[in-house]
């Protein structure tokens, strides 16, 4: 494994913000730290670094932030603290902040400020997060490349010139660089994996349901995009998960979790076994040096006594693909419509937006449902191997960090890409299946790019997906984030 060689060249961050956000949590209740202390370090961390990476956006004025920080430390003695209180936290710039602009990263959309805030958000707030700012995405989250004409391009942790990835690159970033304790994230086609993997953090899909979507119009259709929470480490995940996950009544999609996440890490995952996927036997193209990484990565796996095996399940993979790119065309294609029907907003909409809703016009009722049918056929082939694994693994991307400047990857391992997300293939799996998936870091190759793997988990088995990676990061040779 090759460390990177450097990230940017800023100064070290301080003490406060190189702590964990559960223990800068646990600080603020004991009083050990004030809130004020603590959201002055991270904006002055801010201050420091966001102008070289551009992953923070839509910041508030920082008069307003310290007296909103000064209020919780004046009524602290009178109140119950919830999990999150006094931590400043970014909002991924897809989900809407009340009083504070979303943009979704469209000019469609630059001056916009939502009457309300995003469910989950909602909770954070309710747990004491002091909301401080966006984080940056791609336009309406389309593709793993995090640049659009509102903000402008989020850089990578590790190397200026090359993509955060997407669409929460501009979480994983603020993350990776020490400008957020924990961050929020959304995933359809790997947004929360994708540019953990790239930045060499956590980030963790939920299973379907387990943080309310909403509120929305298509409460009911809502069912591949999630949100969930991205973290330096697992618990800080768990911390997070614990207040955005849980039945609401307004999102009849939703479910009762079981407990604390948080709590459930105290036990340990030991004896696991895992179905290593790899590259689908030569189905999907792979940049060669990530399967060498994720092998490594496994082979780390026991000193905690997890066994893997090599697996090719017997599947119709392109068939797969191919309906979750309907299913994508079906929700995402028809929810841009709207704009794409407007004349004077057509010409605002990157190019492969007009091509989700232009694909999303020629589809016919047959062909939804063919490729629902195929998607719960996916369900019950996992439900099968899980019966004989207790965790699926694969490699979070099939290609290292590119060029910021380069859209997305035109050719792969010698094969070129019909489609501006058909080389993210790989995060496609747990979509289809509901599944929770956690990217874990893998490494860097000989150039420092970092690369992640992903570990997927029974539908509602989110916790032993945790456990898993906590049990992974114990054994980590470095830190994640550094």
């Amino acid at each position: 494994m090759m460390r990177p060689r450097t990230k940017h060249a800023v100064p070290a961050a301080s003490d406060i913000c190189r702590l964990s956000a559960v223990e800068l949590a646990g600080r603020i209740k004991r009083k050990d730290l004030s809130v004020r202390e603590v959201v002055e370090a991270f904006l002055d961390r801010i201050e420091t670094v966001n102008p070289m990476v551009n992953a923070i956006v839509s910041l508030r004025d920082r008069a307003d932030i310290l007296r909103e920080a000064d209020a919780a430390d004046a009524r602290q003695p009178d109140i119950e603290t919830g999990p999150l209180f006094g931590l400043p936290i970014a909002v991924k710039d897809l989900a809407m902040t009340k009083g504070l602009r979303t943009s979704f990263g469209s000019p469609i959309f630059a001056d916009f400020t939502p009457p309300e805030d995003d469910f989950f958000v909602e909770r954070m707030r309710k747990a004491g997060a002091i909301i401080i700012g966006k984080t940056n995405v791609p336009e309406f989250g389309l593709g793993s490349n995090t640049y659009n004409t509102v903000f402008g391009p989020t850089l990578n942790a590790f190397d200026p010139a090359l993509t955060a990835g997407g669409s929460s690159g501009g979480a994983a970033v603020a993350l990776a660089l020490d400008m957020v304790p924990v961050a929020d994230g959304s995933d359809f086609g790997g947004s929360l994996r994708n540019p953990a993997g790239w930045n060499n953090v956590y980030g963790f899909r939920p299973s379907q349901g387990l943080v309310p979507g909403g509120p929305d119009v298509e409460v009911f259709h809502a069912q591949m995009g999630v949100e969930g929470p991205m973290g330096r480490n697992v618990r800080d995940m768990a911390l997070l998960l614990d207040v955005q996950s849980g039945y609401h009544p307004h999102a009849p999609l939703s479910y009762e979790k079981q407990g604390s996440f948080l709590a459930g890490l105290e036990t340990a995952a030991n004896g696991r076994r895992i179905a290593w996927l790899g590259d689908l036997g030569g189905h999907l193209p792979i940049e060669p040096g990530i399967l060498e990484l994720c092998e490594a990565a496994l082979k780390r796996f026991e000193a905690v006594s997890f066994v893997t095996e090599p697996l090719l399940p017997e599947f119709d993979f392109e068939a797969l693909w191919q309906a979750f790119v309907t299913l994508r065309q079906a929700s995402s294609g028809c929810a841009l419509k709207a704009h794409y029907d407007e004349p004077s907003k057509r010409g605002l909409l990157k190019p492969e937006a007009v091509w989700e809703v232009e694909a999303a016009m020629r589809l016919t009722a047959p062909q939804i449902r063919a490729a629902s049918v195929i998607r719960s056929s996916w369900h019950r082939a996992l439900l099968s191997l899980f019966d004989r694994f207790d965790l699926i693994a694969l490699p979070t991307a099939q290609v290292f960090p590119f060029a910021v400047g380069t859209p997305w990857p035109r050719e792969v391992a010698g094969r070129t890409m019909d489609s501006y997300h058909r080389w993210m293939q790989v995060s496609s799996f747990a979509t289809m299946g509901g599944c929770p998936a956690v990217n874990v870091p893998v490494g860097f190759d000989d150039q420092g790019r970092p690369m992640g793997m992903q570990l997927i988990g029974r539908p509602r088995g989110d916790l032993a997906v945790l456990r898993a990676a906590a049990a992974y990061e114990a054994i980590l040779p470095w830190q994640a984030g550094a």
